[in-house]
């Protein structure tokens, strides 16, 4: 598939559906055609997506949206919304691997609870989603998947270590399938999101953390947070980044010309670019890692090279 015609009446999954890039995705898929799974861990998040779609006509025609909760963390659930795609529509053909959540902190004072939570749903999900719909796909006679990793995936920054490293692995296992599927499949394509700032609720996510990892908690509690830093602390700034960031309709319209084009990479500004081809660089010139952050004054860190008083 290589034409938006094409995709008309072909059915899409997107995983944290309910909000931010998630509700975006569903919208602009809608918009060319699809049927859409709106799949959340928040089930009235998804319900409301999918009858803003159809209310509002967005749906083409006969044309549905479906929403299903399901929480990414659990491979049953996972298995358990393939099986539902399949019973409602008999075929998928897009999936977007897209529900995250975020926790940080000094990397050796995050709680266990908060690496496993953020593990779960960042990198587990994206493995089972693979597992899952991969499979389907191809019994669907071809499509796509696209990953949401981050321009964290690519970096390393600091105080979200449990976030930078589950995209990491997003990153490694998006291209690793992206080879595999060029080899054995190629009538499915693979993209890789790497987004940086983004205006969503990335950094509400503890409203829908599991019992199992604590229950929920609300943005300022633990971790990088606006209320432990202060209003010039590094939470409040990636708050406020985020809050000024791309909207995520145009991060969809990027996803969607990369599924249309079969292309690999979906990045969302040329400052984050500039910033990791940089870290690449200096890693290779075997240079100590500097801190950039596009949208953030950093101060300056100490020379490696001066002696000691």
């Amino acid at each position: 598939m290589s034409e938006a015609q094409d995709w008309a009446g072909r059915v899409a999954v997107v995983t944290g559906g309910g909000s931010g890039i998630g509700a975006a995705l569903c919208r602009r898929f809608a918009e060319a055609g699809m049927s859409i799974v709106v799949a959340d861990v928040d089930k009235p998040a998804a319900v409301e997506v999918a009858g803003q779609l159809a209310d509002e006509g967005v749906l083409v025609a006969d044309a549905r949206a479906l929403p299903v909760r399901v929480d990414v963390a659990s491979a049953d659930e996972v298995a358990a919304l393939g099986e539902a795609t399949m019973d409602a529509f008999g075929a998928v053909h897009l999936v977007c691997n897209n529900a995250g959540v975020s926790a940080g902190g000094l990397s050796w004072e995050v709680p266990m609870s908060d690496w496993q939570w953020v593990m779960e749903v960042n990198l587990w999900g994206v493995v089972y989603g693979v597992r899952t719909f991969v499979p389907l796909i191809v019994r669907s006679g071809g499509g796509h998947i696209v990953n949401t990793a981050s321009m964290a995936g690519l970096t390393s920054p600091p105080f979200m270590s449990p976030y930078s490293v589950a995209k990491h692995g997003v990153v490694a296992l998006s291209e690793a399938l992206y080879h595999e599927l060029s080899f054995s499949h190629p009538e499915v394509g693979a993209s890789v999101l790497c987004p940086g700032w983004v205006r969503t609720r990335i950094y509400e996510a503890g409203r829908n953390r599991p019992q199992r990892h604590g229950g929920p908690t609300m943005f300022g509690e633990g971790g990088l947070s606006e209320g432990e830093e202060g209003a010039d602390g590094p939470g409040a700034m990636v708050a406020q980044l985020i809050a000024s960031g791309m909207d995520p309709s145009e991060v969809a319209d990027l996803v969607w010309s990369a599924v249309l084009e079969r292309r690999f990479w979906v990045f969302t500004g040329d400052d984050w670019i500039a910033m990791a081809a940089e870290r690449a660089r200096g890693a290779f010139a075997g240079e100590n890692p500097q801190l950039k952050l596009p949208g953030i004054e950093l101060p300056v860190e100490p020379d490696d090279s001066a002696g000691s008083d």
